[in-house]
């Protein structure tokens, strides 16, 4: 099936900039308080993330009533055209309560298949990165420039990622770990941000667990529009949720795969 890809960058682009004029006025704003969502732990959910979530709802109700969304915050709404608008108005809240600008928007739309195209936003920094339909970009504060992945071939030599020892089953982390064990370098915490690095080729390998589909499927559109590759550990799709890894080349991937699966 065709779509037409200006019109699904255009409106990803007025949701993603809509969503920014919400949320950034409760950024670093020390009057912000945050809910929590689970009974049994901390997952915090604040006013900027609903606002961001119904401005980028409205933006589609305007000009994509035919298209579904399925929405972090608001759930689901059906639609009669084939695509969904997946969204996270803030992944990352937890970075966002703290103020680190590491959290983001993400946007994606997606047929029957999986996400056909993604964008992740950090509207603080002022970057955006879109990824899908022939788009493999990136805007900030230098301008915008195309991007693609690494082609590191070795696990010795990568730099890995993950909300690790954060998220996740025990039995999870250790397979983590067996990965983490044999990398040059890991770096924890970085939320959806981590991903679009992987897209720019500045780190390799982003491991994690326990996502949904709204947390995942923006990245694997950017990250596979660089060169990448994102799968379940067992190399399935994953645009559903559950464990993500993502990789720079198919090379980090394989290799990655085997030690998650080793135990």
């Amino acid at each position: 099936m065709t779509h037409d890809r200006d019109a699904l960058v255009a409106v990803a682009d007025a949701m993603a900039d809509a969503a920014r004029s919400a949320i950034l006025p409760h950024f670093r704003n020390r009057a912000l308080t945050a809910d929590n969502k689970l009974m049994g732990g901390f997952d915090p959910v604040t006013v900027a993330d609903r606002a961001a979530e119904q401005a980028m709802r409205a933006v589609l109700q305007e000009q994509r009533p035919q298209d579904a969304i399925l929405g972090e915050e608001f759930g689901n709404q059906p639609g009669t055209s084939g695509l969904t608008w997946v969204l996270d108005p803030i992944d990352g809240t937890r970075g966002f309560i703290t103020g680190t600008p590491t959290w983001g928007v993400l946007i994606a739309v997606s047929d029957d298949n999986g996400p056909i195209y993604g964008v992740v936003d950090q509207p603080y920094i002022g970057e955006r990165f879109r990824g899908g339909l022939g788009v493999a970009e990136a805007q900030g504060p230098m301008g915008a420039t195309a991007f693609h992945t690494r082609q590191t071939a070795q696990l010795s030599e990568a730099t890995l990622f993950s909300t690790f020892p954060e998220v996740g089953t025990e039995a999870e982390r250790q397979a983590f770990e067996r990965v983490s064990k044999n990398v040059k370098l890991t770096r924890y915490g970085m939320d959806c941000y981590a991903y679009a690095l992987v897209a720019v080729g500045q780190v390799d390998l982003v491991i994690e667990a326990g996502l949904n589909a709204y947390d995942i499927q923006a990245p694997i559109a950017v990250i596979e529009a660089a060169g990448g590759l994102v799968t379940n550990w067992q190399g399935a799709p994953v645009h559903m949720g559950g464990q993500v890894v993502a990789a720079a080349n198919a090379e980090l991937h394989q290799q990655a795969l085997e030690l998650l699966n080793a135990g």
